[in-house]
């Protein structure tokens, strides 16, 4: 809960969470001016959504180092890191969880809505978050205990009890298509149209017979190809459900979201591409809720902190207790809210991570 009485699961606490904000001011700068340039050398991963970049590299290498420096015996999970093979471990001793970028994808199409991500946990207890936009210059913290803050100033999160007065944040990811394929589809249109049908206000998502894909208009690099963003396989998509809640209208949004997304493969669907800018935003109010399956520790950590510290719920999604290794969540201004969101969802399993 926001403000509660503070107590240190280690004294130096308050050193390690500003030491940390240095370096991310730091490493700011960096992607600041990578974003700037109008072409970066993109590389993929696991599949070809699954995107990094240079700077994705240069960043956590900045703040593990940097980290290393002046605490050698901490842990360190980034998400760069163990995608080139470092193990996955999650001990009682004081353990940074990093995303250099999250976000990667807006990163690459130059959407402005990406973040830097450090949390920290102790004794396997999350204990602060720091999650920093450098682009838009937002930064938010928190210490468990302490409350949350947006550029210095107290954050919290919105009123709302009621799924039919909330603005709900979704990222169903292509990486639950990969694994779970057609089921996974049936599964998230069914979810969608149970919220819209509850009347919510808003959720991600555009539609695609009347808007077309974003074409972000400047060369990508991959490898030696140069590619420009002409294709739908290579789009960032926005998908965006109106006040009409109409059954047709309903059911014409989530067929267009199942033609672009399968039939179309198209890189993403959109609410703000990032799971930590999605969470500091209900943090601060402008969201009610948000949802995602498939998600990592390191997207995740930080901001989790962020919501609770701002009064909000951080739960799984089936309601039970969050688990940062759980690769699921569900964050909301409210228990009610939060309970309510998850009474209609359809949920998927992850096998936990390490």
């Amino acid at each position: 809960m926001s403000g509660g009485t503070w107590t240190p699961l280690h004294p130096d606490e308050d050193k390690f969470l500003n030491t940390a904000l240095a370096l991310v001011k730091k490493a700011g700068t960096v992607v600041r001016s990578a974003f700037e340039q109008p072409s970066c050398d993109v590389h993929t991963k696991s599949s070809n959504t699954d995107l990094v970049t240079e700077t994705d590299q240069a960043v956590e290498k900045l703040l593990i180092d940097g980290l290393k420096s002046a605490f050698p015996d901490h842990k360190f999970i980034g998400e760069e890191s163990v995608a080139g093979g470092q193990k996955f471990e999650y001990s009682d001793a004081p353990t940074w969880i990093i995303d250099p970028i999250d976000g990667t994808t807006n990163f690459v199409h130059r959407i402005p809505m990406i973040a830097i991500c450090v949390g920290l946990a102790v004794k396997k207890q999350l204990r602060a978050g720091i999650v920093y936009n450098p682009i838009t210059r937002e930064l938010f913290q928190a210490q468990t205990g302490k409350g949350a803050f947006k550029n210095g100033f107290p954050i919290h999160v919105s009123s709302t009890k009621a799924l039919n007065r909330s603005l709900i944040c979704q990222s169903h990811g292509i990486h639950n298509l990969v694994k779970f394929g057609e089921q996974w589809m049936s599964i998230t249109l069914e979810n969608h149209r149970r919220q819209c049908l509850a009347g919510i206000r808003g959720g991600g998502l555009e539609d695609r017979e009347r808007n077309g894909f974003v074409n972000s208009g400047f060369m990508l690099e991959s490898g030696n190809e140069e590619y420009s963003t002409s294709a739908v396989s290579k789009s960032v998509l926005i998908l965006q459900l109106g006040a009409d809640r109409s059954d047709s209208l309903v059911n014409s949004f989530v067929n267009n979201y199942k033609n672009t997304m399968v039939t179309n493969d198209a890189r993403g669907h959109r609410s703000f591409g990032s799971a930590a800018i999605n969470m500091v935003y209900v943090a601060q109010g402008s969201v009610d809720a948000y949802v995602e399956y498939g998600i990592h520790a390191w997207d995740v950590a930080a901001a989790s902190v962020i919501v609770n510290e701002a009064g909000g719920v951080v739960v799984d999604p089936t309601g039970t207790k969050f688990d940062v290794l759980g690769r699921r969540v569900l964050c909301a201004s409210s228990s009610e809210l939060a309970k309510e969101l998850s009474s209609m969802l359809t949920h998927v399993e992850y096998e936990r991570e390490a």
